[in-house]
């Protein structure tokens, strides 16, 4: 089975069912295929790259500020909560792919990403619905390489 890398705090809010798509900047074919969700353990930071992995739903170096006061009001993140990284902490089907052109990615006159917080961002993302999340019981630590997408993790 594969592993997708996700970096959290998002791989947490996909595991949560907050996170129902995950952007990417390239389609996939592994639709329908169970995998694994590899918490990466590197943060995404701004400015890390023009291919940076694109697993968010939001733009900008850290979660808004609103996220993570949503994510404490509803008492789903500690205000101390250490995220799983660098391990496999579940697993997922990306239902179906869709492709979205950047400029209709206005809502109510406003971007839903912005391109501006983005370092080089591209002209064209793809939405991957996910659906049967499902939480491991132990976090496991791959015994290959982890990659920036897809990689076999054992």
């Amino acid at each position: 089975m594969r592993a997708l890398s996700i970096r959290q705090p998002y791989a947490e809010l996909i595991l949560r069912g907050i996170k129902r798509i995950e952007y990417r900047s390239r389609r996939t074919n592994i639709v329908g295929e169970r995998f694994y969700i590899y918490a990466a353990g590197k943060k995404w930071a701004a400015g890390s790259g023009p291919r940076a992995v694109w697993s968010r739903d939001l733009a900008g170096a850290e979660p808004p500020p609103w996220i993570v006061e949503l994510a404490q009001s509803m008492e789903l993140l500690g205000p101390d909560v250490r995220l799983p990284s660098g391990v496999i902490v579940g697993s997922a089907i990306v239902d179906r792919v869709e492709h979205v052109d950047s400029g209709s990615l206005i809502v109510d006159g406003r971007r839903t990403l912005s391109p501006s917080t983005i370092h080089n961002p591209p002209s064209t993302f793809f939405r991957w619905h996910l659906r049967d999340v499902e939480r491991i019981a132990r976090p496991r630590k791959p015994e290959r390489q982890p990659q920036p997408v897809w990689f076999r993790p054992f």
